[in-house]
């Protein structure tokens, strides 16, 4: 039989243990309040979207400025879906980023495959929030 000595009593291998459950815990919770509010803020960017397409649908008038901010704002939403590891929804909102930029540059019929519907994603969100926190 082989003996290992260590001067680490069994003591302050419990407390260590212990402290790495404990952050652990935090970690989770850190995590999971992170993707709480990425998914508030794709909802928030869905409305956003959707209040802007009533004003082009009602003036008639395309404003640069809202376009680009949408871009962005998905495009953010993206990165930080993908760092949580939401990959599916991540996706989708990078090609929204993508379709605001430009939205002339992008094939209709790759949109509709990609179901980027605002409907959907939020329908996405509003899911994993609830799965979240059962």
């Amino acid at each position: 039989m082989i003996e290992i000595v260590t001067a680490i009593s069994l003591w302050e291998l419990t407390k260590h243990a212990r402290r790495w459950l404990s952050n652990l815990k935090r970690a989770h919770r850190a995590r999971k309040q992170e993707s709480v509010d990425a998914l508030r803020k794709v909802i928030i960017a869905t409305r956003k979207t959707t209040v802007y397409l009533r004003q082009l649908k009602d003036t008639g008038q395309r404003t640069h400025a809202a376009e680009a901010e949408l871009s962005t704002r998905w495009t953010e939403l993206s990165f930080a879906l993908t760092d949580l590891g939401i990959d599916a929804l991540a996706k989708r909102c990078r090609i929204k980023g993508k379709e605001w930029a430009d939205p002339a540059q992008m094939d209709p019929v790759y949109l509709a495959k990609a179901d980027v519907g605002l409907e959907r994603m939020e329908q996405l969100a509003t899911d994993l929030l609830r799965d979240i926190n059962r």
